[in-house]
């Protein structure tokens, strides 16, 4: 299922007990974790990345509680737990209504769990969260600065989210700051508190990569000011899906149409500078362009590897492909 049938549910008090959460959203996995876990006196396990262990967890659902307790159990890893271990805590879960299950996978691999026959034998509720669109992460950062007691508005909060090329967590943790401001936050606020990608355009950088400029020395400064190679690449994937859609619309339909592209309007000149973009790329070279930065992800969530040479690596040979 998706985001808005999770919400259905859980605005019907009709959620299971049992969840598993996947997809390119990170954030909203970990929203909608909380979300669901954050429950008064009850005896939580949580593990991270490699810490799982299927003992310790089978152990923690079976348990009975003497005090009427609920027993939690929550699996983050980009790593599957193995299929028999994951339907045998998921059938411990059901035994027990009060329990909650949730495994987060954070990992690319989305066909296990993208199948409605996956969990069709089960309670579970599987739900792959895709990037918020544009109006979806307003409304988010809105309602968590109301829960923060933060004044800002949509307006300003979209300066925000451009600022930080979309990435909702980032976000987050600048309204955070906002807190100590006993006034309304201004676009000007944003721009001068805002440190990291405020002084760098993440969307410049990607112009002038595509455009085959000299990109290293901006590549530096990015990566000086703290950026994250793997979000590079993610930002870099996320743009190019962009103009893949603006290159297939535009060649069935003579002209791009934002609403039904974007799925909100945009200003003109953006649309305008997407699409001139768009049509200068092959249509097979989206194809090669993708599977260049995906392959180049994965092996950057390798350990011990040296990401910034990756990345060099991977913008060098995306130029020659262009």
């Amino acid at each position: 299922m998706y985001k808005s049938e999770l919400d259905k549910h859980i605005r019907d008090k009709t959620v299971s007990n049992s969840f598993v959460f996947f997809g390119e959203s990170h954030f909203l996995i970990d929203m909608y974790t909380k979300m669901l876990t954050s429950i008064d006196d009850a005896n939580l396990l949580a593990y991270y990345h490699d810490e799982y262990d299927f003992s310790s967890a089978k152990a923690h659902l079976s348990q009975a509680s003497l005090f009427g307790d609920r027993n939690i159990l929550i699996i983050k890893s980009e790593r599957k737990v193995p299929k028999k271990e994951l339907d045998a805590l998921l059938e411990l879960t059901h035994k027990n209504p009060e329990n909650i299950f949730v495994y987060a996978y954070y990992g690319s691999d989305h066909k296990s769990y993208n199948n409605a026959k996956s969990f069709a034998k089960t309670k579970t509720m599987n739900v792959r969260f895709f990037h918020p669109k544009e109006y979806e992460a307003q409304n988010i950062l809105l309602q968590i600065a109301q829960e923060k007691n933060v004044q800002i508005d949509k307006y300003t909060l979209t300066h925000l989210l451009k600022i930080h090329n979309g990435d909702i967590a980032l976000c987050v943790n600048e309204i955070e700051k906002f807190r100590v401001f006993d006034r309304e936050i201004s676009t000007k606020d944003v721009d001068t508190l805002v440190y990291g990608l405020g002084e760098i355009n993440l969307d410049d950088f990607i112009k002038k990569l595509l455009e085959k400029k000299d990109f290293k020395e901006d590549l530096q400064n990015i990566l000086e000011h703290g950026e994250d190679e793997i979000r590079i690449i993610s930002a870099l994937t996320s743009y190019l899906t962009q103009l893949y859609m603006f290159n297939i619309y535009i060649r069935t339909n003579g002209a791009p149409n934002a609403i039904e592209i974007l799925g909100y309007p945009a200003p003109k000149f953006v649309v305008e500078q997407k699409a001139s973009q768009a049509i200068k790329i092959k249509p097979a070279n989206f194809y090669k362009l993708h599977e260049l930065l995906l392959e180049s992800e994965l092996k950057m969530k390798s350990s011990h590897v040296d990401k910034s040479a990756i990345l060099l690596s991977t913008l060098i040979k995306l130029q020659k492909v262009l």
